[in-house]
């Protein structure tokens, strides 16, 4: 069976404790579309992390059809990137190893990123480097929110996609809703359109999403 893995990896910091109900809302939002979908389910993997001062992987990659909530985020302490990018690393190669040992054929992964402020630790690159050297690096699509994320690491930390709250928007609730939204529809077309076609699944993510702003990523 065709799996296209897909991890969530979201800011839990002290500065989203006014947030984080609506985002905990959000992602419960998606998990009741995704696991009522048999389709989508079934070629789908979902997992979600989050980080702060340390990171904590509070939701095992899994079929969301299995699983009856998802874990609630928890704001509190500093935002530190590399403690995310390591977590994430060391899941994804665990995940992609398990899956493909029971016979499925696993497309690269799928990270959704989102942060409301600048990292705190100052050697978060390496292991960024490090999740991206490794065999199954993943696609990222990174959101920053409110006023203290920077543009430019939200750009540095994206692959495949950024985007921006756009400036002058201090109403944080729907960016978040809407973060959660064009993950939910990442899943759903990414294997809806594969369905329909009869072919392999390839990568759909929204090329605007409202209330933000496309980043443009540096061309080497």
């Amino acid at each position: 069976m065709q799996i296209l893995p897909f991890y969530a990896v979201c800011d839990e910091s002290s500065s989203m404790t006014l947030h984080i109900d609506t985002l905990n809302k959000a992602l419960f939002e998606l998990h009741q579309e995704i696991s009522t979908n048999p389709t989508v389910a079934d070629k789908t993997r979902f997992g979600l992390i989050g980080f702060s001062t340390d990171a904590h992987e509070l939701q095992p990659l899994v079929d969301l059809s299995d699983l009856e909530e998802l874990p609630a985020l928890e704001a509190s302490g500093l935002t530190s990137y590399g403690r995310a990018f390591d977590l994430l690393r060391r899941a994804i190669e665990r995940d992609v190893q398990a899956l493909k040992a029971e016979g499925h054929d696993v497309y690269r992964p799928v990270v959704f990123f989102l942060s409301d402020g600048e990292p705190t630790d100052t050697d978060w690159e390496q292991p960024y480097e490090d999740l991206l050297a490794a065999a199954f690096r993943p696609h990222i699509i990174a959101f920053g929110i409110t006023e203290g994320a920077d543009r430019t690491v939200i750009a540095q930390v994206a692959t495949f996609k950024a985007f921006m709250q756009e400036d002058g928007n201090a109403d944080v609730a729907p960016a978040l809703r809407e973060f959660a939204a064009s993950l939910t529809r990442s899943i759903v077309r990414s294997v809806s359109g594969a369905t329909a076609a009869g072919t392999g699944m390839s990568l759909q993510v929204d090329d605007q999403v409202a209330g933000f702003t496309a980043v443009s990523l540096d061309k080497l």
